[in-house]
């Protein structure tokens, strides 16, 4: 008789087991951030599944990953915490990354790469840039959908200026960058390569911002760019110092 009980605890946790190993994708909406992602498309499991189309909330309008690829760490969810690694690819747009969620707006990514257009920058801002933007991040903390911990390297690739008279190359720049655990966030302005330098410092306490760059060129500068930096930027020593500061 025991042995009978036994072999049915056994079967319904066999069984039990097999359902949540097959546990189908969809269920990952479940646990993602509500109204800040979208999927669609769903193949696979909730532990190594796929979506065809998804979409991610920035400020008021919504970025594309395209095709994303994820698997889930099982016992990450008895510490409700989920770990969640992912590749996404949209075109030439890849990122990677492994997350921890902590809450709707509460999100710790580690190994974070990314490559995207700095085209991108249309949809928030009405400025016509060429090039990529390359994020390599060991850690990024974010705390109420704000940074509070980071350690990575944000870097301008073949940077452009669509002007009224066609494209202007810049050059390639990069910001590295560095948080403490809640103090504010410091990114030193360095240039790669290109004829327009650009050094100085962007820090965010928060969401109050300041920024702090002088720009030089050991050439001319074509008279559109200097028109166009007037507009944002005060002459300086033969160049431009842009300094701004406020809230977003």
């Amino acid at each position: 008789m025991m042995s009978r009980r036994v072999a049915g605890i056994l079967l319904g946790l066999v069984f039990f087991v097999s359902l949540l190993s097959t546990a189908p994708a969809h269920l990952l909406s479940v646990i993602l951030p509500q109204g800040q992602v979208q999927l669609q498309g769903y193949a696979g499991t909730v532990w190594q599944g796929s979506a065809s189309r998804a979409l991610v909330r920035l400020g008021s309008g919504y970025m594309h990953l395209g095709a994303v690829q994820w698997s889930l760490e099982p016992l990450s969810l008895l510490l409700l915490a989920p770990r969640i690694s992912l590749d996404s690819k949209w075109g030439q747009q890849l990122i990677s990354a492994e997350l921890v969620l902590r809450g709707d707006q509460d999100m710790d990514l580690h190994n974070f790469t990314a490559s995207v257009a700095a085209d991108l920058l249309r949809q928030y801002a009405p400025v016509a840039l060429q090039g990529n933007f390359n994020a390599q991040f060991s850690e990024l903390q974010l705390r109420a959908g704000l940074p509070h911990s980071a350690a990575g390297r944000l870097v301008w690739q073949g940077a452009a200026w669509q002007a009224p008279g066609g494209l202007q190359p810049l050059g390639s720049y990069a910001v590295e960058i560095q948080q403490a655990p809640g103090e504010m966030l410091s990114g030193e302005v360095l240039t790669l390569s290109g004829p327009l330098e650009a050094t100085g410092v962007m820090q965010l306490q928060g969401r109050e911002y300041q920024v702090d760059i002088l720009l030089n060129s050991a050439v001319a500068m074509d008279a559109q760019l200097q028109q166009a930096l007037s507009l944002v930027a005060a002459p300086e020593s033969g160049g431009y110092r842009v300094k701004l500061n406020g809230q977003f």
